[in-house]
């Protein structure tokens, strides 16, 4: 089982803006991991940098089992958009992504995968003809039809009206646990972060590091209007009323630091 280990000593973009200074978190192996912070915090160039698609940075990112560094891991990538391409059906943007061999002799049909997400006979359509949650729904069986050991999510559900939202979590709490990849989840919504991780990475405002590492106590799987998450999220507000923009007191962050170094 592979763990990641972040430690990005700095991210400066071009414009000699630094994003990222002094980042640092582990995942264990199929831990549902949330990030939140302001925008503009660097949370989809830190998913980029995990993913290896951004590699100009100071610093480290390792994926390793014990002692053992290991190569980067089977990933998934569900962006802010659906990201379907149009001119192929929806059984064709899911085999898009799958080896030869697995399009030749996949474990489950596509049209049983589709099925579990209800979307029984669209595998013919094309992403036109989907509404946008539909979409979204095949974006996610996307996501994790290789199989992915880690998953990387960037505010996915993102513009769905609430309702749609709503089933979308359901169906990504479920596929998580029958499969149990790591997941990164970026989001802005704490009530949605508290919904689903295990654990909560709150992120400063630029340059961003990690201010708050924060355990989600709840029994899986729970939804955004469950009373524990309510409960939570006041809490929270309460005693960092600024944290969503990036802040804690200084007291607050002394104790957050003696905790992290205990």
């Amino acid at each position: 089982m592979t763990v990641l280990s972040v430690a990005i000593r700095k991210k400066i973009y071009a414009n000699d803006c630094c994003a990222i200074e002094n980042l640092t978190f582990t995942a264990q192996p199929g831990e549902f991991v949330a990030i939140v912070g302001p925008s503009g915090a660097g949370k989809t160039t830190l998913l980029n940098l995990i993913a290896g698609l951004d590699t100009e940075m100071e610093g480290s990112i390792s994926f390793h089992t014990g002692q053992e560094r290991r190569a980067h891991p089977r990933t998934s990538f569900m962006f802010q958009e659906p990201r379907l391409l149009p001119w192929l059906t929806v059984q064709q943007n899911l085999e898009l992504v799958l080896t030869p061999q697995q399009r030749a002799h996949p474990t489950t049909p596509v049209p049983d995968l589709l099925a579990q997400v209800g979307l029984t006979g669209c595998a013919a359509l094309f992403p036109g003809q989907l509404s946008g949650g539909m979409q979204r729904r095949v974006a996610l069986l996307r996501a994790f039809i290789i199989e992915p050991t880690l998953l990387l999510m960037d505010e996915p559900f993102q513009s769905l009206d609430a309702p749609t939202a709503d089933q979308l979590r359901v169906l990504l709490q479920g596929l998580w646990q029958r499969t149990h990849p790591t997941v990164l989840f970026v989001t802005h919504s704490l009530r949605e972060a508290i919904s689903l991780a295990d654990r909560i990475l709150f992120l400063s405002g630029q340059p961003s590091r990690v201010i708050l590492d924060l355990a989600v106590d709840l029994a899986h799987p729970r939804s955004i209007e469950d009373l524990s998450v309510q409960k939570l999220h006041e809490s929270l507000m309460g005693q960092h009323p600024q944290l969503l923009a990036g802040q804690l007191t200084p007291s607050q962050e002394r104790s957050t630091h003696a905790r992290s170094t205990a």
